[in-house]
């Protein structure tokens, strides 16, 4: 870009008061002022440098999340893109996910990042995650429910563990394909026949 060229003019004048001259120089200092103050007050995001990082952001080899929530059913689903699951099939249902450690973006543990969609019948499950950068699905393939706790209200903790084989994936999660999530679940059944998820879900590449 070819820088602008000066010239003997001062920006301002010196003229005398009541002046044509004064009411343009006038004119110039807010035209100036103005301009310094959108560049001053524009976002950080719009730096070069903060752009090209947000793009190129991938999550780590692994990492983990938690899911955490009233289970919902799902009647219209979206479609993310995935094959291997229907989400509006009517077997679905949905909690909310939330950030531990390894993914890019948002931290904050105590703010949603997506949506988890589960089977609960069938003799190999299906989920699916939805979370910024990409949606995975994946087949339970293993594990199962080994603790029973009443939790003294007419419902029970079911505690367990479960693997899963990553099935496909969208966005910067395509490279999971493959890959492996164990989960570390504590699922209450409460006394109305509801489902309140709490499950830590370690997700790596291999």
């Amino acid at each position: 870009m070819k820088r602008p060229m000066i010239t003997d003019q001062p920006l301002i004048s010196q003229s005398k008061p009541g002046s044509g001259n004064e009411r343009t120089n006038i004119q110039r200092r807010t035209l100036i002022g103005g301009a310094l103050v959108t560049l001053l007050s524009a976002p950080l995001l719009s730096a070069p440098g903060r752009v090209m990082a947000q793009a190129q952001a991938v999550p780590n080899d692994s990492f983990v999340l938690l899911l955490k929530g009233v289970y919902e059913p799902v009647v219209d689903g979206p479609n993310l893109g995935l094959s291997e699951v229907n989400l509006s099939d009517g077997s679905y249902s949905k909690t909310r996910i939330y950030p531990v450690t390894g993914i890019p973006g948002n931290t904050n543990t105590d703010q949603t990042v997506g949506d988890f969609y589960v089977q609960f019948s069938g003799e190999s499950p299906l989920c699916a995650y939805h979370v910024p950068g990409g949606s995975f699905a994946m087949r339970f393939t293993g594990g199962g429910f080994t603790k029973f706790e009443p939790d003294g209200l007419g419902g029970t903790y079911l505690i367990g563990t479960f693997e899963l084989t990553i099935l496909e994936a969208t966005g910067i999660y395509h490279s999971f394909v493959g890959g492996h999530n164990h989960m570390v679940d504590k699922l209450h059944q409460l006394a109305n026949g509801s489902f309140d998820e709490y499950c830590f879900c370690f997700i790596s590449r291999a």
